[in-house]
């Protein structure tokens, strides 16, 4: 089924369908998710259920397969995925990185960085050093050339954001940026948001937007707590350059996060590497190999080592008998 929004933008890949598949192969069903997956789930028909989304919307559209044993499924979800800046720190790169990781596509990839923790002793010069790089990107229309600022696709986007940014000002949050916050119709500027603390909804919900949280901290425990705590745990970003603090978050956080991206924003692929994530960030693993196992199912044909057996494997197999049971593989 197609995205809820950009539907078009499938054609190319449907040619691409056409072309490799006999018809019927490759079926495009159009409409509303919860009236078209859902009654092909009640059906009981999918065998392997393949979603991109919240975790919500997947656990109840897996509530509604008939045969709940019988369904796999590889599932990409919510993420809040935390950049974490150390003290000793290359504080130019980090910056760059995080400003492109939480805001290209203003920040609307389960993959961005969605809140940033930043050492007490850096965040000054950090939260400077972010807003003029934020200040010179270019706000825009798509089609316009050198534009990373776009308009926000769905409806009632930019209110949520509105209630994320009055929720944090009301409990201590300043909005740091010239113009932060300010929206026009769907196009919604991003905010930059200090200080920001464990009682605000933008510390705990993923925003899916351009709002940029940072947490000042002082003691590590904060930020290694917070990632134990959270329901999430698809990537996160660890940004210095001390190898023993490096290496002993890498052992903290390795069971936490399907991802640890070191001095650089989390993000997707390349599709040789797996993609997934614990707790509630996805369930199974994306990429081009993985994708094979898991719509594959293995069959073993299994034999007593006895001479009779031997010679009737070997006859199936001389004579073309079977075209399971043989020893020509296609590639």
């Amino acid at each position: 089924k197609p995205a809820k929004f950009g539907v078009l933008l499938i054609r190319p890949l449907l040619e691409a369908f056409r072309d490799s598949f006999p018809p019927g192969v490759i079926n495009v069903i159009y409409g509303r998710g919860r009236e078209t997956v859902s009654a092909l789930m009640a059906s009981g028909k999918v065998d392997v259920f393949a979603f991109i989304g919240t975790h919500k919307a997947a656990s109840d559209l897996k509530k509604l397969h008939p045969r709940p044993h019988r369904l796999r499924a590889a599932l990409g979800l919510d993420a809040k995925n935390p950049g974490i800046v150390l003290p000793q720190v290359d504080l130019d790169n980090a910056v760059e990185e995080a400003v492109t990781g939480a805001l290209s596509f203003n920040g609307q990839r389960c993959t961005a960085l969605k809140i940033l923790f930043v050492h007490e002793d850096v965040v000054e010069p950090f939260l400077d050093k972010f807003q003029r790089k934020l200040a010179a990107l270019k706000p825009g229309m798509p089609w316009e050339p050198g534009v990373a600022l776009t308009p926000l696709p769905e409806p009632g986007k930019v209110d949520y954001l509105d209630q994320l940014v009055a929720d944090a000002k009301a409990k201590g949050a300043q909005v740091l940026n010239e113009g932060g916050g300010q929206s026009r119709g769907s196009f919604f500027y991003p905010a930059l948001l200090y200080p920001v603390n464990h009682d605000m909804r933008v510390y705990h919900e993923e925003q899916f937007g351009p709002l940029v949280p940072v947490v000042p901290y002082r003691d590590l425990q904060t930020v290694i707590d917070y990632v134990l705590d959270s329901d999430y745990g698809q990537q996160l970003s660890l940004f210095g350059n001390d190898p023993a603090t490096i290496g002993s978050l890498v052992d903290i956080f390795a069971n936490q996060v399907g991802r640890i991206n070191l001095n650089a924003q989390c993000q997707r692929g390349p599709d040789t590497y797996p993609f997934n994530g614990r707790k509630n960030s996805a369930e199974g693993t994306l990429s081009v190999h993985d994708a094979l196992r898991v719509f594959s199912i293995r069959t073993l044909v299994a034999t007593r080592f006895q001479e009779a057996n031997k010679a009737l494997i070997s006859e199936i197999i001389r004579n073309r008998q079977s075209s399971f049971l043989t020893t020509d593989y296609i590639f």
